[in-house]
């Protein structure tokens, strides 16, 4: 059995549109991270900070979307989105799945925190040099990994697309755009965004903060 812990609209839902991607069955547990007075102390059995995304699988509990999304591409290959070993395209997958969580998502927040401080004084470096690196890349190709989709670009679109279409936090580059618009009707994409809408819209936080409105969060 698979477990997916989730709240919706949160940064777990880059692993949702992976599991759609894989066409796999699986058993959501909502978390909601936004309710009054937090989420409940037992589920750090779970996930050790109260976070999601995590998963349950056979027992198996994984965190970290970069982990969760190696397991879950490699354990259920046949969907075809984890290279192979021998693939030329497996290191740069690896990296910018590794990068997405360890780089993009604490150097932007920094940004938008107003932090002031040099490269060197955290692992993740700055902000610009992030950007100006993911805008190499998908200068050079098309993709996240090379010249085809992988479970990596569920990582890499999902947080393009809500930082720089929601958030206005990530600069709007030629590459960027042109990449989420060589994404964006894939049918998993597409039945993820509903499903995570449904549930945002089924939560108390949205319903009192939008009513029947529709937008984005990104706690996690």
């Amino acid at each position: 059995m698979l477990k997916f812990y989730h709240a919706p609209w949160s940064r777990s839902s880059s692993v949702l549109w992976l599991l759609e991607e894989l066409g796999v069955d699986y058993d959501l547990v909502e978390i909601d991270i936004r309710q009054e007075g937090g989420v409940p102390e037992d589920y750090r059995r779970i996930q050790p900070s109260k976070k999601v995304p995590a998963i349950d699988h056979d027992g198996t509990i994984i965190t970290e979307r970069a982990a969760i999304t190696i397991y879950l591409a490699d354990r259920f290959a046949q969907a075809g989105l984890a290279p192979a070993i021998d693939d030329p395209i497996r290191g740069p997958y690896l990296t910018m799945l590794v990068y997405c969580d360890a780089v993009f998502d604490p150097s932007l927040s920094a940004q938008i925190q107003g932090w002031t401080y040099q490269s060197n004084h955290f692992a993740f470096g700055l902000a610009e040099d992030m950007i100006n690196y993911v805008d190499r890349v998908l200068t050079e190709r098309p993709f996240a990994a090379g010249d085809r989709f992988t479970a990596a670009d569920t990582q890499l679109a999902s947080a393009i697309a809500y930082t720089m279409d929601m958030m206005k936090a990530l600069p709007e580059r030629p590459s960027f755009r042109a990449y989420l618009d060589r994404v964006k009707d894939r049918p998993a994409y597409l039945s993820a965004a509903a499903k995570d809408q449904k549930m945002a819209m089924a939560t108390p936080f949205f319903q009192k903060q939008f009513g029947d409105s529709s937008t984005t969060g990104d706690d996690d």
